[in-house]
């Protein structure tokens, strides 16, 4: 008893008639590891905003103890006076701010003279800080102008410097690289062995099971199980999770591949440093019905290809051919209009508006086909929009209610039914399954399939190379902004793939 940190019992939480947790029990020891795993929508994200003080005491039923004393946080940061730190999956910085006023932001070193800020004293444990995730990036560069896995680690290391008494870490790895991956799993094995006790949330559950002491699964609002790692079975988890089983992972099917639907052409997308290029001189064609993966290291260019062919990023040279013919596509209106749709890799940054609901975001890029002789023909667009809810299985009481109450897998099958309502020919795929839970992923991977059956061209861009090598009928893969291998699926391997994506062997 003496070694529980926290103690959450019988936490139940209501959203009017929905009930987002049952008489939820969880408990964290000191230099412990727990895992919280579960479907998009299980209960994981509104567990953790009353632990981190988001939903203040007295919303919620239940008791909270901290070191066996009731905890009644009002504010966040009630909850961080008590030694509470959060890192989220959606990263918090503000872009605008240098990385050492984000780190120390409302607790920066003072001077004597208590409203003189102390930069050089700032600075330096910047330094510190950032030392300790491995980030080599100057304290006073603004944050916007670093890469999405950097931003990440800066979040990690401002939380890290805090020396919280519990770290709650939700999707860290989502938008980290291999290496930065490994880096973070060295510090969480660090932080046990200093008596920090950690929540880790995610979907990746190769991590869970590589770092966690126990695992709680949550399905609907409760507690299916609680398990030692030792005594941790995959399958059994995964079960847990989705409430079946799920017999095939990757359910790809092989179907006859069609007539060239796009040409690519000698696309170059040039970088912010003059005289360079992140991507020169590409070419390739896909074919209906054919699912194409994009593959190589992030900074390859794999996801600038994508924009650049979709109209959303500059480009310096390119041509482009819908069966045989030239378009221009030098807009994303143009690439809509030509039946090209793109589910990019960030979707609350550009796949979907916040402050939209279900109805408005998916129809948003199909206004041609929803608007009459003089005004929108809502009742057709509601009976689409409702159609599509269904056949993607998104979880809302209604398609009225705001998109940002949704989980980040349910967020993607909004983005995806969007585009299915354009009757998309051509789809980008960025990082489709970033963020959501394995049995969302099997529905995304599902969909894939049944579009390519119906001749629609994917291009699959995805940093899980298992995922990428199960579903794809053939592979580019990218180095530098060039094609450095191009595989059949019968001859890929993952030896090949990361040759030609590191230029090793």
């Amino acid at each position: 008893m003496n070694d529980l940190v926290l103690r959450m019992q019988g936490i139940t939480k209501r959203f009017y008639a929905v009930t987002a947790l049952k008489e939820v029990n969880l408990d964290l020891r000191r230099g412990e590891v727990h895992a919280l795993v579960g479907e998009n929508g299980a209960g994981k994200s509104t567990l953790m905003k009353i632990l981190s003080g988001s939903y203040p005491f007295h919303s919620y039923e239940g008791e909270v103890q901290i070191e066996g004393r009731p905890a009644r946080f009002t504010s966040t940061r009630d909850a961080e006076q008590a030694g509470i730190e959060m890192i989220y999956q959606e990263i918090s910085l503000n872009p605008e701010l240098s990385v050492a006023e984000n780190i120390f932001l409302g607790k920066l070193p003072r001077r004597a003279l208590r409203w003189f800020i102390d930069w050089k004293k700032t600075h330096a444990l910047a330094r510190e800080a950032l030392a300790q995730v491995g980030l080599e990036v100057a304290p006073t560069q603004v944050v916007r102008l670093l890469s999405t896995s950097q931003q990440q680690m800066i979040s990690i290391a401002k939380a890290m410097y805090r020396r919280p008494r519990i770290l709650v870490l939700d999707e860290p790895t989502s938008a980290l690289t291999d290496r930065e991956t490994e880096t973070l799993m060295r510090i969480l094995h660090r932080l046990r062995g200093e008596g920090i006790s950690c929540i880790y949330i995610s979907h990746k559950l190769e991590e869970v099971f590589n770092i966690a002491d126990r695992i709680t699964v949550l399905r609907d609002g409760s507690v299916i199980s609680t398990t030692p790692r030792a005594e941790v079975v995959a399958a059994r988890v995964v079960e847990d999770m989705v409430g079946r089983k799920i017999e095939m992972m990757y359910p790809k099917v092989r179907l006859p591949i069609g007539q060239e639907v796009l040409r690519v052409e000698n696309l170059t997308v040039p970088s912010r440093i003059p005289g360079r290029n992140i991507v020169e001189n590409l070419s390739f064609n896909l074919r209906a019905g054919e699912i194409l993966g994009l593959g190589g290291l992030v900074g390859s260019g794999r996801s600038e290809v994508a924009n650049a062919i979709f109209g959303s990023y500059r480009r310096s040279a390119g041509r482009f051919f819908l069966d045989g013919q030239p378009v221009s596509l030098s807009s994303p209106r143009e690439a809509i209009h030509c039946r090209m749709g793109l589910l990019t890799e960030d979707r609350r940054v550009s796949g979907f508006v916040g402050t939209m609901s279900i109805r408005e975001n998916v129809s948003l890029a199909s206004f041609r086909k929803i608007f009459g002789p003089l005004f929108l023909r809502r009742g057709a667009e509601r009976r689409e929009v409702q159609t599509l809810s269904g056949q993607l299985n998104i979880k809302t009481p209604s398609i009225e209610t705001n998109v940002l109450t949704l989980s980040g897998g349910n967020q993607q099958k909004v983005v995806l039914a969007k585009w299915l309502m354009t009757e998309v020919r051509v789809l980008f795929l960025d990082e489709p399954t970033r963020g959501i839970d394995v049995g969302a992923k099997v529905e995304v991977y599902n969909l894939m399939t049944e579009l390519a059956r119906k001749g629609v061209a994917i291009v699959m861009i995805s940093s899980e190379l298992p995922e990428l090598l199960a579903m794809c009928d053939r592979f580019l893969v990218l180095y530098g902004g060039a094609i450095r291998g191009r595989f059949e699926r019968e001859e890929v391997s993952e030896h090949k793939f990361m040759s030609a994506a590191t230029r090793v062997g």
